[in-house]
């Protein structure tokens, strides 16, 4: 997420500018403020378990942007732009594979359309 934004307000180098959102790393602080929550994800059934390790959060996303999930205080916490997924949480820590079946779904699109 952090890499991909279009700007990191606490980074002190550029981002490949990939995805219109401005993002805040460690939001939550250190590492041993990670956390876990289970987390309605836009275009999939049930909860997504989402595991938080220094994650960042994302403070603004332009219209284009289209947020797929989001912290019960309304924090945006993944977020799509074109072919462009992005998390502030780590689907690989969990067995569920939905998030990655997405994502690969995103990619079928993309290589269908080019």
């Amino acid at each position: 997420m952090i890499l991909l934004a279009r700007r990191a307000t606490d980074l002190d180098r550029p981002t490949l500018g990939l995805i219109d959102i401005t993002v805040q790393r460690n939001a939550f602080g250190r590492q041993v403020d990670s956390f876990e929550a289970d987390l309605a994800f836009k275009g999939l059934p049930g909860k997504v378990h989402a595991v938080f390790i220094r994650a960042p959060i994302i403070l603004q996303a332009e219209p284009a942007v289209d947020v797929l999930a989001s912290l019960p205080d309304g924090t945006p916490v993944a977020a799509r732009q074109g072919n462009i997924l992005v998390s502030a949480f780590h689907p690989e820590l969990t067995t569920d594979a939905r998030v990655h079946a997405y994502f690969v779904e995103i990619a079928r699109e993309h290589a269908r359309a080019s």
